[in-house]
């Protein structure tokens, strides 16, 4: 079995002892496992930590498995999710699949068929970009809400005192992290991420 160190995994369920189970099985795989027991809980953690595989079961109080593939997706939408449905729930499956699930796992969980799973998912998730999912900087937090306050590259070198070819690898690098590749998918990511809401930092131009 391949050694999955500095991996993140999400696991998402509402029964303590499923949790527990979930957890040390994972644990043979060396990965590092955060388990929730509601996906609100997930969400919040999902916009502030990296997190590399989101295992999920459907039917919970609150928002479902459904619902939370779907925010998830939003937030970071590389971001393999494996849902666990009940034997012979179709219907639910297809739903997942439709979500953008990567696949599901039916109840009740064989431990062999769920790491085979868990592992394929790990794998396709090899991230291209090393960069990719890591924390914003905060200097890129700045450029960021710069960016949508409507400033161009030179007018945020302006303000934050730096050359517009700063500005432009700031702007890269946070892009990079954000997994968007334009201006309308950026502002689409911050949205989902909550950065949109963030206050701009009063920050003054440089006196000429």
């Amino acid at each position: 079995m391949t050694n999955y160190a500095g991996q993140h995994i999400f696991f998402v369920d509402d029964e303590p002892s499923v949790r527990n189970v979930v957890a040390r099985t994972l644990i043979s795989l060396g990965s590092d496992i955060c388990c929730f027991a509601d996906a609100e809980n997930c969400l919040e953690q999902l916009r502030c930590q990296r997190c590399d595989l989101l295992i999920t079961d459907v039917k919970m109080p609150g928002m479902d498995g459904i619902e939370l593939l779907t925010e998830a997706k939003r937030i970071a939408p590389w971001l393999p999710v494996l849902v666990i449905t009940g034997y012979g729930d179709v219907p639910m499956a297809v739903r997942a699949l439709k979500a953008g699930a990567l696949d599901f796992i039916e109840k009740p969980l064989n431990r062999k068929s769920f790491l085979m799973a868990v592992e394929t998912a790990l794998k396709r998730n090899a991230l291209p970009d090393r960069l990719l999912g890591k924390a914003l900087t905060e200097m890129e937090l700045k450029v960021l809400r710069l960016i949508l306050d409507g400033k161009s590259n030179k007018d945020i070198g302006q303000l934050l005192h730096r050359s517009m070819r700063t500005i432009e690898v700031h702007r890269n690098r946070m892009m990079r992290k954000l997994g968007v590749s334009n201006t309308v998918s950026l502002v689409r990511r911050a949205v989902a991420l909550g950065l949109a809401d963030s206050p701009t930092d009063k920050i003054q131009p440089k006196s000429i």
